[in-house]
């Protein structure tokens, strides 16, 4: 199969990612599972948009705390200075965010931000975005989506990509050629016992990465979500309770109904806290206190939150609820420069499978889908503008590839899993080996807690 451009995803950066693209190149996404099965579907909180000037310096210094200083100055400037053109491109696509009585954009606050600079639809503004992003795109004569197609692997020469090796649905296996490649595989949540993640998403792109020797950066700043729905069944996807809820006046008790943490603190700080609470208690889980919200506010801005509550035998207006932290998040990745250009040639990555260190060591709340769409932007541009096709005979240089390697699936997926799980591993024994030297500081108890419950 011939590409112009092969984007591996199809969450919100890879779908952006093709609508920024030139109408004339052929698009091809592939997908290893349904197209709205990623995790920007599941985002809820929102989409943080800098409001004017007055608040640059705040949202700044808001996205550098909540990343203990570790982020990339430049890769946040970019970001903050960018969402104003990504919301209007946004709402070009038909995205509906929720608006004031005056029909301006209305915006709430989050956990860690020192003003009100997020955007939302309900608590389904992932949903919202990425339905509306592929809605468009399906409509794009130039653009195909492939659903159930796994990456196995990519076809490489001299460190430069030039497509990759896929399954379909049928089993079939076969070689997709492509002037450029993004990958766009999302996060690292499926490695998990515990994650707010589709359980299909396994850091195959970190994989590919340690075996064709592409460079990574902070593999070991996975981020814990502190309030998912407490379930004793260990195979359910944690159901996030999004920090908007905390935002908006929600406490965290203890196993006696007492407030014991601001809920406002930076994620991993406040995972820490619960972590604690729940050693100090011995229990499972804490409760978090949705009745200090309004009724009526909680019902519209939190509908699906209170389904499913009520669902799982709680009534959100008169009791409290289980939570426990969960793996959430990923800030570290595959490395990229400020165009999401990876180590390798003709290789791209964004989404939650780059990292260009906007995040730092900690994600500040609804930053993820604004720097995931703010990067994928730069990726389509700078391919756009620098576009230069394969040579011919490219295709016959990857005729000697068996596929017969690629035919046991669970024996690759193990391997890919162990890899990942192994280079999260020794990348935390690294950092903690520079803290008891006084070089880094304290490790956060959230990381390492994630990277000890690494399962298959």
């Amino acid at each position: 199969m011939r590409t112009d451009i092969l984007i591996v995803g199809s969450g919100c950066s890879g779908l952006y990612c093709a609508l920024q693209l030139p109408p004339d190149k052929k698009i091809t996404i592939i997908t290893k599972a349904g197209a709205s099965e990623s995790d920007s579907f599941l985002a809820q909180g929102g989409i943080c948009m800098l409001k004017d000037e007055g608040d640059y310096d705040s949202y700044f210094e808001d996205t550098m705390r909540a990343g203990h200083y570790e982020n990339d100055r430049k890769s946040v400037e970019i970001m903050i200075r960018s969402s104003k053109k990504v919301i209007a491109d946004l709402i070009g696509y038909g995205v509906d965010f929720a608006r004031d009585e005056n029909g301006e954009l209305a915006f709430t606050r989050e956990g860690a931000h020192s003003d009100k600079r997020i955007l939302f639809h309900e608590d389904i503004t992932g949903e919202e975005i990425t339905s509306k992003l592929l809605a468009t795109a399906e409509k794009l004569p130039n653009v195909t989506i492939l659903e159930h197609t796994k990456m196995l692997d990519i076809m490489t020469e001299d460190n430069c990509c030039y497509g990759a090796i896929v399954r379909r649905e049928d089993g079939s296996i076969e070689k997709i050629l492509a002037d450029y490649t993004v990958w766009a595989c999302g996060g690292i949540g499926g490695l998990y016992r515990h994650s707010t993640n589709f359980r299909h998403l396994t850091g195959d792109a970190l994989a590919l990465s340690i075996m064709h020797g592409i460079r990574l950066r902070d593999v070991n700043y996975v981020q814990i979500h502190p309030t998912t729905f407490y379930s004793e069944h260990e195979e359910d996807r944690s159901f996030l309770i999004s920090e908007s809820v905390r935002g908006e006046g929600a406490k965290l008790y203890d196993k006696n109904m007492n407030r014991f943490v601001d809920e406002l603190l930076p994620r991993d700080r406040l995972t820490e806290e619960i972590y604690k609470q729940m050693e100090k208690d011995h229990t499972q889980h804490v409760w978090e206190d949705l009745r200090p919200i309004p009724q009526e506010e909680l019902l519209t801005h939190f509908p699906n939150i209170v389904e499913h509550c009520r669902q799982m035998g709680y009534d959100v207006t008169k009791e409290c609820i289980p939570v426990v932290p969960a793996q959430h998040y990923f800030m570290g990745g595959v490395w990229v420069d400020h165009d999401s250009h990876t180590s390798m040639e003709r290789l791209y990555a964004v989404g939650e499978t780059a990292c260009n260190g906007v995040h730092g060591k900690n994600r500040l709340a609804s930053n993820s889908l604004l720097e995931s769409l703010v990067f994928a932007g730069r990726a389509a541009k700078q391919m756009s503008d620098t576009y230069t096709g394969v040579e011919e005979g490219k295709e016959k240089l990857f005729d000697r590839i068996s596929l017969a390697q690629y035919e046991d699936q669970e024996a690759l997926a193990s391997h890919c899993h162990q890899c990942v799980k192994e280079a999260i591993v020794q990348a935390q024994k690294r950092m903690d080996g520079e803290v008891s030297t006084g070089s880094r500081g304290k490790a956060v108890v959230a990381f390492r807690r994630s990277t000890c419950n690494a399962g298959a």
